[in-house]
């Protein structure tokens, strides 16, 4: 990769500078200050910016903008209805793609060598490059209660001005980030790294009012060196929709689901399901092959005016088909980023080398015994059988921080070879998230089976034990009366298979 005499050159319609009152700024020229400042702090040197100043409304287009092509890095488009319109925007990006063929392409690794900045959001995009149309783009306007689009400028208000000030930051991350991947790098290098030694991650699309989260996390992942899906405007016929986002999620190996309030966006089809609930359903099916962990973020107290909403928000509490596959988290956003970082530490972890017993020794299987704390004592002349029959039982943590004893419950459920649930002191309730539990488990173990799970039942009898006799539940062990040798045995000779 050439070394480059610009970072950047930021390409806008002049009209977009006017300002708003006599004593300010212009918008571009503020923006032009700010992003200089911000990717100077980020590259510890000065940012290399040009823009061309000196022309007025015209949009005169001349050697001299064309000549500092070859010797820049990147492009800034910040788009507005005069920018889609103008004659010479649109070429100014054409000509950039036609020199960029010189100097390692349009694309450098996994990202373009284009940024588009949304000042104002347009209609349609067809003066522009085919393929901008699909970037997401990074967008400097908030849509006001009557959906009028109003750009963040301090005019506005303190509120407008602060939002400006995260956003700009972030802009100013990313493009730094692209600038020393460029520098450090040749094109043979570029082209032979891959994202490989870290998981792809689907930051599902979300309703307005978790957006602001969603940009955060996206932010401190790709700061990791995560890539996220999508990295570009999805389709609005549902059923491109629901193609796409089934092809995206194809590549990853965690999704992440913010739910808020709010219904949210809703593609244009018969089902007229929203985003999020669209894409919590292709992520099942694809939880359900046993390739994909599922994070869903709902804060405790979330709840909706919307009666598709609200439901959606009840079946996530209540329904173990739509948690498949997922850790519902229900705390603030920072033990939300933990409980992400370590799905992320799982996922990367290394497979464990499974050492092959000594000739003559058996090969024990690890039980996860699932009780109620109050059970402990009952449990013992279990453990102690399965212990002498060659096979590991293992308890759940009762004590400790919530977040830690969830933790290790994940962790026994994922590496235990069989399950064997003693329903004893528990309620009818506590079996019921111990089932949904179990069916969410295939997700974070990789797809391996369970050799065996069973249920152990225990004194006090109530009516859901007694229908589970009646009914003649499969891989059931009746131990009302107390246990015996005799009754664990199913249990036991399935773990002793080879």
């Amino acid at each position: 990769m050439p070394a480059f005499e610009n970072h950047l050159f930021i390409s806008y319609a002049h009209l977009d500078n006017e300002p708003l009152t006599p004593e300010q700024q212009g918008w571009i020229t503020r923006f032009h200050a700010s992003l200089s400042a911000l990717l100077s702090m980020r590259l510890g040197r000065k940012a290399e910016i040009w823009r061309d100043g000196k022309l007025t409304g015209n949009d005169i287009f001349g050697d001299e903008i064309v000549a500092q092509f070859p010797k820049t890095a990147l492009l800034m488009s910040v788009l507005s209805p005069r920018y889609v319109k103008s004659d010479w925007c649109p070429r100014e990006v054409r000509e950039f793609c036609k020199v960029t063929e010189q100097s390692g392409g349009a694309r450098w690794e996994n990202k373009s060598r284009i940024i588009k900045v949304i000042k104002t959001p347009v209609e349609n995009e067809e003066a522009l490059p085919a393929f901008m149309a699909g970037m997401t783009g990074y967008p400097f306007y908030v849509m006001d209660d009557d959906q009028t689009p109003l750009e963040l400028d301090p005019a506005y208000g303190p509120g407008f001005a602060q939002q400006y000030n995260v956003k700009i930051a972030k802009l100013a991350f990313e493009v730094a980030k692209t600038l020393e991947k460029m520098e450090s790098a040749s094109p043979e290098q570029a082209a032979a790294a891959t994202m490989d030694d870290k998981p792809t991650i689907y930051l599902a699309e979300c309703s307005y009012d978790r957006r602001p989260d969603r940009e955060t996390l996206e932010t401190e992942l790709r700061r990791l060196g995560y890539s996220t899906l999508p990295d570009e405007s999805l389709p609005r016929r549902e059923d491109d929709y629901v193609a796409a986002v089934a092809r995206l999620l194809e590549k990853c190996k965690l999704s992440i689901h913010l739910v808020g309030s709010a219904y949210g966006g809703v593609p244009d089809g018969p089902a007229q399901k929203s985003e999020a609930i669209i894409q919590n359903e292709l992520a099942i099916q694809r939880a359900k092959s046993g390739s994909l962990k599922r994070l869903i973020w709902l804060p405790e107290g979330t709840s909706s005016q919307n009666a598709d909403q609200q439901a959606f928000i009840n079946n996530l509490h209540q329904n173990s088909e739509f948690q498949f596959g997922a850790d519902l988290v229900t705390s603030e956003l920072e033990p939300f980023k933990a409980a992400i970082q370590a799905a992320l530490v799982k996922l990367e972890a290394p497979a464990a080398p499974v050492s092959a017993p000594l000739e003559g020794e058996q090969a024990g299987r690890q039980v996860y015994l699932i009780c109620d704390e109050r059970d402990r004592p009952a449990t013992v002349p279990l453990r102690k059988f399965l212990k002498s029959n060659g096979h590991e039982p293992k308890m759940p943590v009762f004590e400790g921080c919530a977040a830690d004893v969830r933790k290790i419950h994940q962790d026994l459920l994922s590496e235990c070879d069989a399950v064997l649930v003693f329903y004893g002191a528990g309620d009818e309730a506590w079996k019921r998230t111990v089932d949904n539990d179990l069916k969410a488990a295939i997700a974070y173990r990789c797809g391996r089976p369970l050799l065996a799970r069973y249920t152990f039942l225990s004194a006090p009898l109530n009516n859901d034990k007694q229908d589970l006799v009646d009914v003649g539940e499969p891989n059931l062990i009746n131990g009302l009366s107390g246990f015996s040798e005799s009754i664990i045995m199913p249990f036991v000779s399935v773990l002793d298979r080879d």
